[in-house]
């Protein structure tokens, strides 16, 4: 059997367009005889450390990339043209230069797609192997709008930007009539300039059978129903993950394909180096550093707390205990390098209370610290309350300190937008939050896209048992144990394939949000360190990795909350 590695894949992180959850996907690769496989979403690399993870568990090689949007020029909002480009990263040079491109394409580019443009690939383009895509590449756009001699003109510039090797003419086995046309033109190219072909399947679910969900889920997407003729669909059920003897019985006719495709698999190695912090550096007046002013500051301050609890009638205090708690705090922290952390809370915390910001005063672990009660960062006293500081920090246990800080719900964006100035716009950020389809929202937006009655899809969703702590209860297990929904399921043949469609499209990522609280803030571009976006209409920075990843590639999570009951109080 042909080796054979898919280099085109969409993954659930091309929001409701691929259908490919990473759970199912890699015990799928090595089932089908495959030990490596990309991710190239939508113009997003949301997954990218998600994938990484999961592919290492499996023991399957995972290859890094994007199908991105290539722009005549990115800066321009009023041309709305781009074509599709997979970017494969190489090595890791070509995962900064593909992250780079990609938070680019929004902060920069975004107009409908986040776009790059030719100007910027080229500058970026180290480290890098491009695909042509499939028809929506310019190569193939050119090949049946302006004829062969102009598409092959595209195909030698985008050879002259990534080098000699690094681009190759991409074949698909779709059965579409006009991909058919096309790869026989490609054919002919790559024996005229000597440009590489190589073979993909532009995968968007799993398995054949997925086909009639993935075209539903393409309808939710679009806001159109299954009886639309001009919405966007693929025709046919072949963009499945297929194995490379199917793969290899299409393509007996050109074998250098299916080798070029696992030849890109075994030259792409990119390592992700995880386990580092990456904090802004605290000035510090002259003559301290981190340790020693936060270790001045904090003993100020218990002198402070100390007098304030003596004008409060508190004589009963027992001083030696709170300083020989307080230094063996501070010895905790500077062991475990986080003074710097605690530095940017009490900066930060000081300049709410100056500006008459209302600050809650501490919940969770944070309030079994005495150098945050010190710090003045919280105000609970940690030994009066009998709280425990090895709750919050624990040598034997590393893990990032994490405050739970409460704000006006009105005046929060000014703490965040002092901590913007401080450390710069481009160095602190907000994180991603993926919202998932629900299963009755799923439900109700499957129906519509069948075209089914309002009134018949809410009655169905209904039957779905309500959300407990806002969690919602599989549909699967819901057909099961509401007899109302377990009849309909099984006497009537519309309502079971709004539930089996709805069963294999639930918990897929829909939208890509803002995390409520989670600041990250770094000590250099955010880009450097993850890739980026911007959501449409908004401002600032959001990373593309969610909270958990955001801190596993090192970038440090402090949360900013809004209450309302803060806000209340201080109206009152």
């Amino acid at each position: 059997m042909a080796e054979f590695t898919h280099l085109h894949l969409h993954t659930q992180y091309s929001l409701l367009d691929g259908a490919i959850r990473l759970d199912d996907l890699f015990p799928k690769v090595l089932e089908r005889g495959m030990k490596q496989v990309a991710i190239t979403d939508h113009g997003n690399l949301f997954g990218a450390l998600d994938f990484y993870q999961k592919a290492k568990a499996h023991g399957v090689k995972p290859i890094f990339g994007c199908e991105t949007y290539v722009a005549p020029d990115r800066h321009d909002k009023t041309e709305r043209r781009s074509n599709h480009l997979i970017l494969l990263a190489k090595d890791n040079v070509g995962w900064k230069n593909l992250s780079y491109l990609n938070s680019m394409g929004y902060l920069e580019g975004f107009y409908y797609n986040p776009r790059i443009d030719k100007k910027l690939l080229r500058e970026h383009s180290q480290g890098l192997i491009g695909l042509s895509a499939c028809l929506g590449g310019e190569v193939a756009q050119t090949i049946m709008r302006r004829g062969v001699e102009a598409a092959e003109t595209a195909a030698r510039e985008f050879e002259d930007i990534f080098g000699k090797g690094n681009f190759y003419l991409e074949l698909q086995p779709n059965g579409l009539a006009e991909q058919e046309t096309v790869n026989g033109h490609l054919i002919e190219m790559s024996r005229r300039t000597g440009i590489p072909l190589v073979a993909t399947n532009d995968c968007h679910y799993l398995n054949k059978a997925d086909a009639r969900a993935h075209e539903i889920l393409m309808c939710v997407q679009q806001k159109k129903t299954i009886h639309d003729e001009k919405r966007m669909h693929h025709r046919n059920d072949a963009f499945f993950v297929k194995t490379p003897a199917e793969m290899d019985a299409y393509f007996k006719h050109i074998p250098e394909a299916m080798e070029n495709a696992a030849k890109i698999g075994e030259l792409c190695k990119v390592t992700f180096d995880l386990g580092n912090t990456f904090l802004p550096r605290f000035t510090v007046p002259d003559g301290y550093n981190a340790d020693t002013y936060v270790a001045e500051l904090a003993r100020e301050g218990l002198r402070k707390r100390i007098d304030e609890a003596f004008k409060r009638g508190l004589r009963s205090i027992d001083g030696d205990n709170y300083a020989a708690r307080l230094e063996l705090e501070l010895g905790v922290i500077q062991k475990m390098q986080f003074s710097g952390y605690f530095l940017i809370v009490w900066d930060f915390i000081r300049h709410a209370k100056e500006r008459k910001i209302p600050v809650g005063p501490g919940r969770g672990s944070g309030a079994g610290s005495l150098v945050a009660y010190c710090l003045r960062i919280t105000d609970i006293d940690p030994i009066e309350n009998k709280l425990l500081f090895e709750r919050f920090l624990n040598p034997e246990r590393v893990s990032m300190p994490d405050f739970d800080i409460d704000f006006c719900m009105n005046r929060r964006d000014e703490v965040i937008r002092y901590v913007t100035d401080k450390y710069g716009k481009d160095n602190v950020g907000q994180i991603v939050t993926m919202h998932q389809i629900k299963a009755r929202s799923g439900i109700r937006d499957i129906a519509r896209a069948m075209a089914l009655p309002y009134a018949e899809a809410d009655k169905v969703a209904k039957f779905v048992p309500e959300p407990i702590q806002g969690k919602s209860l599989p549909i699967a297990e819901a057909i099961e144990k509401e007899p109302r929904l377990k009849q309909l399921y099984d006497e009537n043949a519309t309502y079971r394939e709004l539930l089996d469609i709805a069963k294999s499209l639930e918990g897929l990522n829909r939208h890509a949000g803002t995390h409520a609280a989670g600041v990250v803030i770094g000590d250099k571009p955010l880009w450097e360190y993850v890739p980026c976006f911007r959501p449409a209409g908004e401002e600032g920075i959001v990373t593309q990795y969610d909270k958990d990843m955001v801190e596993k590639a090192g970038l440090v999570k402090f949360d900013f909350l809004g209450l309302k009951t803060l806000t209340v109080i201080q109206t009152c």
